[in-house]
């Protein structure tokens, strides 16, 4: 039986809700992840870290330093000690075990943010059931890999060497293409999407010929972060299928002014 697809190509373009949606909610917290269910999101973009024990919580940042009063490395503490940490909200840190359980009627697009969160993730996934309402997502795609075979049939978008590859065959000559793509990770391996930032170090990634690489490859397209109106309009006329925004009620208001709403 085919399995539908979780990450479209060609259709109404998705939205991400980046940290939970950072910039209208404290990121990454159980506050977040409510406000954006109960505004009709459907799709979140998170990070995983893994704790001393092995426990994994929803945070970007390795250290816990930036958004809450603690210090130190994630991976330094127990999570028995750290879920007496509130970030400078008040909210406390979340598990991945309470994200899956409590919203069973949300994507989660899950960053697997180094390589000792990455088996604990997949033991999670498979507690849960989980296998059909999770994306997987890093910069490593060694990790990627591993950890699509620890839970056979989970979607993900693609790690960086992958990514540089498409890129490569977007911006070389057109005879070495089909060979390029044919080395890319795709659909059959789970990989469902490919998740860029419009630029990189000043190169512009996101353009027609990449976008028509990887929607013949089956690769969706979405794009990190973006956060401005100007720049939401300039990448939907190119065609691309997602945006990962810190900003996802400007966003979805852009969408709907564009395609009707939902």
């Amino acid at each position: 039986m085919v399995r539908e697809r979780l990450w479209k190509i060609g259709e109404m373009p998705v939205v991400l809700a980046h940290r939970g949606g950072g910039n209208e909610v404290p990121e990454n917290s159980i506050e977040a992840f409510r406000t954006m269910r109960d505004s009709g999101f459907r799709y979140i973009e998170t990070d995983c870290h893994a704790t001393a024990d092995g426990a994994v919580v929803v945070f970007h940042d390795p250290i816990l330093d930036r958004v809450t009063e603690a210090t130190g490395k994630i991976s330094d503490w127990t999570w028995n000690d750290l879920q007496e940490v509130k970030d400078h909200s008040g909210n406390r840190i979340v598990l991945l075990d309470e994200l899956l359980e409590e919203f069973p009627d949300l994507v989660f697009n899950l960053d697997a943010k180094h390589n000792g969160v990455a088996r604990p993730m997949t033991q999670t996934i498979k507690r849960h059931n989980a296998l059909e309402r999770v994306s997987l997502a890093s910069f490593s795609e060694t990790r990627l890999a591993y950890m699509r075979r620890k839970v056979p049939g989970v979607r993900s978008s693609m790690g960086t060497s992958a990514i540089a590859r498409l890129v490569a065959a977007a911006t070389g000559p057109k005879t070495l293409r089909r060979a390029a793509l044919y080395r890319l990770p795709g659909p059959e391996r789970g990989v469902e999407a490919v998740q860029v930032p419009e630029f990189f170090k000043n190169v512009e990634i996101i353009n027609d010929v990449f976008i028509g690489l990887a929607h013949s490859r089956g690769l969706a397209v979405h794009v990190w972060t973006v956060n401005e109106e100007a720049d939401m309009v300039k990448l939907l006329d190119l065609g691309v299928d997602g945006l990962i925004t810190d900003e996802p009620t400007l966003a979805t208001n852009v969408i709907e002014e564009k395609f009707g709403r939902r």
